[in-house]
């Protein structure tokens, strides 16, 4: 593996500033992609695109796992054109499976074993355990239950449901003998679809009645593990898993479903690893946790999408990191919630 440059990390960015409530941090403020920038900045949007997909990234991973998914562990679609138990738990094994070796080999590597101690650990704070804030008392235990019983549930009934959509021609099909380009670029598009809708229905989830109803489940964590990354109730797991929906009405491929779904679950898994990244040999060789994300489980109110999406910057509530950002992300707090 190469040494990978986080994409929020920038060569014009200031000196690393020190903050002593952070184990680590990336280079701060932090910046959000430049596609937005004006005026345009083509150069620089390219070089994050290239950072965010190549040479092994996360997305590039995901997108092996999926085509690996397709061709030897998914159920014939002729198999699936009318619900049956049989090729539905295939599925659903297949799921809890990718979710156990992902998020259980990170936690056992990171966490468990501690493989690289603290370094490239945002929080300096050990996993909750003996904590009334989570079921069993224990936060990986609460974690991981909310996870593999909803996630992994919630997530293979969309799968299951678009399969036996795709089966019966109830969604619009693309092959790759219909447009290769098209083939190809929608996996490239696929990853925008998905930081936009995440966004909105991550604000939707903020509303006070639907945050103490679902969200709540998932912000019991303000310091991250890899289990953290699904664990929601069961309401939230429809709503943030429902954009997949949009490929009942875009002609696409089941392989970019797999592909979707699985940057949706994985890439949650990754983002809540806690850490900025695997060290290889010394070197942050694949990147983990995004430090924008850690953020907002650390303040709550700010950075609701992800640092490929320029809503945050425009309604308000981005925070760079900075000790300023902070201030702001506490007053605001205290007006919303009445509490720091």
């Amino acid at each position: 593996m190469s040494d990978i440059t986080n994409p929020q990390d920038d060569d014009t960015a200031p000196a690393r500033e020190k903050r002593s409530d952070w184990n680590h941090s990336p280079k701060l403020p932090i910046h959000i992609a430049p596609y937005f920038n004006w005026p345009p900045e083509p150069a620089r949007v390219m070089a994050w695109l290239a950072r965010a997909w190549f040479p092994i990234t996360e997305r590039a991973v995901v997108l092996a796992i999926a085509l690996v998914t397709w061709f030897y562990l998914t159920p014939a679609l002729e198999r699936c054109r009318e619900f049956a138990a049989g090729w539905i738990a295939e599925v659903y094994l297949r799921n809890l499976g990718l979710m156990i070796v992902v998020a259980g080999g990170l936690h056992l590597y990171l966490y468990t074993f501690s493989k690289q101690g603290k370094k490239l650990k945002y929080d300096h704070r050990e996993l909750a355990r003996k904590n009334r804030n989570f079921s069993f008392r224990d936060q990986v235990l609460d974690n991981m239950y909310w996870t593999l019983a909803s996630g992994v549930t919630v997530w293979t009934a969309y799968e299951v449901f678009l399969l036996w959509g795709y089966a019966n021609g109830y969604a619009a099909v693309l092959a790759w003998s219909d447009n290769p380009v098209w083939f190809v670029v929608l996996f490239a598009l696929l990853p925008f679809w998905q930081a936009f809708s995440f966004y909105w229905v991550h604000r939707l989830l903020h509303w006070p009645p639907l945050y103490r109803l679902a969200h709540t489940v998932h912000h019991r964590n303000s310091n991250i593990g890899p289990w953290s990354g699904n664990s929601m109730h069961p309401v939230e797991h429809v709503l943030w898993l429902s954009s997949v929906m949009i490929h009942w009405v875009v002609a696409s491929h089941p392989v970019h479903i797999l592909f979707y779904q699985q940057m949706q679950v994985l890439s949650a898994v990754t983002s809540h690893a806690g850490f900025e990244g695997l060290l290889v040999k010394g070197k942050n060789s694949f990147v983990l946790g995004e430090f924008f994300h850690q953020l907002h489980h650390r303040y709550h109110e700010c950075n609701y999408g992800s640092s490929e999406t320029h809503w945050d910057r425009l309604f308000g509530t981005f925070h760079d990191g900075s000790q300023q950002a902070t201030e702001e992300v506490r007053q605001r707090r205290r007006a919303m919630h009445g509490t720091t």
